[in-house]
């Protein structure tokens, strides 16, 4: 039987209160994520303000999983 894929998850916010953030910054972002191995699989508007927030998964790896069981401040 296949090992289930386990996913690491990361939530960023782009944006401020006063400027929205540009395209072409948010596709360099989106780039060097995806270069590091990470997908999108969300995006939306934050309600009232010029900020988006990204939600994009990768691939669990040993090693991340290792550091997580590590206690704090190894």
């Amino acid at each position: 039987m296949a090992e289930v894929v386990q996913w690491e998850y990361r939530v960023q916010t782009f944006g401020s209160v006063w400027r929205g953030v540009k395209a072409e910054e948010l596709e360099q972002v989106l780039n060097v994520w995806g270069e590091d191995g990470w997908e999108v699989v969300s995006s939306h508007a934050v309600e009232n303000s010029n900020k988006i927030n990204i939600i994009a998964k990768r691939p669990l790896t040993d090693s991340v999983r290792r550091q997580r069981s590590m206690p704090r401040g190894w």
